[in-house]
């Protein structure tokens, strides 16, 4: 180095500091804005979380959508069908560990089982090699809507009203009214009646994936699991048991286990991936992968599903996301609520093992 270099070098130094503080701030400023905390009308997961609170109202400990729910365990018993299109190791001939999770939408904890006409079930494959794959389905085959927009509007219009403590009819009419695309879910939802349980209900993926074979050639595809139980519409007396469906399929796993089959349908070329209010049509190809197993139920509170976040974009080499929107922003909403609600326990036992 010579006498100029080092003359030059301490002049440097408050420089580097300063480059080192913008770079801080940029980082600082990065996470302010994508909370939103800089642009206060631009959409953000804690706008749609914050929401799901409003319209639900305070349950800390709880998810933010989906509260009430059950934990299940058993397995996947692949029957090797569904290798030729995916390299996963979920697809191979065998069995793979699952732990699952029941629900129903919403925030509240406490809603009984018949306030509303869809289940969810979210599952979570422990692959051998260590990977896992989560997803989280619903027991109709298409959403309400194709963004995350609309779906933050939706909750807008479904907050209760104070003086009700229902929705407002007119305001739910005008948001279905301005948003055509919701017109498929609610013609489904018509003419296809609850089930009269959970183990008798199909559930479906909802969104478009990839998946990618040994030779990394990739197909679009939806999946859905499908009972052996045989569909059976709900009897008016279980109504009155707000915990009828947990409650049944208790019953039902002391006779011995419950079933479905994984279907995967294989989109043809041109068939929306990135919207799920679009179902494909029914001649597309159907691989049936397996079966899923369930042996055991647990309470939420303390069983296998409570730690357990059921991203959908949790995915095993083999399998990929679609250029579906809602994806990224389930994705980021389940992690919101995980966040939340997981702190919140922390916060309870902490204020617990405080007490006298």
């Amino acid at each position: 180095m010579n006498s100029r270099s080092r003359a030059s070098a301490p002049r440097c130094m408050p420089c580097r500091f300063a480059a080192i503080g913008a770079a801080v701030v940029a980082l600082a400023g990065t996470f302010a804005y994508a909370a939103g905390w800089l642009t206060p009308s631009r959409l953000t997961t804690y706008r749609i979380i914050d929401q799901f609170q409003a319209n639900s109202g305070s349950h800390p400990g709880y998810r933010r959508n989906h509260a009430k729910g059950l934990c299940v365990e058993g397995y996947f018993d692949s029957n090797g069908n569904a290798a030729w299109i995916s390299r996963a190791q979920v697809f191979a001939a065998g069995r793979t560990p699952v732990i699952g999770r029941f629900a129903i939408p919403g925030g509240n904890p406490s809603a009984p089982d018949a306030s509303v006409p869809v289940r969810s079930f979210a599952l979570l494959f422990r692959q051998h090699d260590g990977e896992q794959w989560r997803t989280a389905m619903n027991s109709t085959p298409v959403f309400a809507v194709r963004t995350p927009e609309q779906f933050y509007q939706q909750l807008v219009a479904a907050r209760p009203d104070p003086q009700t403590g229902k929705p407002d009819p007119a305001k739910l009419k005008a948001f279905y009214a301005a948003n055509p695309d919701t017109r498929p879910f609610q013609e489904w939802v018509k003419t296809h009646p609850a089930s009269s349980g959970l183990a008798n209900s199909a559930y479906y993926s909802i969104n478009a994936f990839r998946f990618v074979d040994a030779g990394g050639h990739e197909r679009a595809v939806r999946w859905s699991v499908e009972p052996e139980m045989p569909y059976a519409p709900v009897d008016p007396q279980e109504k009155s048991d707000p915990d009828f469906l947990s409650d049944q399929l208790g019953q039902q796993l002391q006779h011995g286990n419950v079933r479905w089959h994984l279907i995967v349908t294989v989109a043809n070329a041109g068939d929306p991936t990135n919207d799920a209010t679009l179902q494909w049509p029914a001649d597309r190809q159907r691989i049936d992968a397996g079966t899923v197993v369930l042996e055991r139920t647990s309470p939420q509170s303390d069983g296998a599903c409570r730690d357990v976040n059921f991203d959908p974009t949790v995915l095993p080499d083999g399998i990929k996301t679609s250029d579906d929107p809602l994806l990224a922003a389930r994705s980021a909403a389940y992690a919101v609520s995980y966040q939340r609600r997981t702190r919140e326990e922390a916060l309870h036992g902490a204020a617990a093992t405080q007490q006298p």
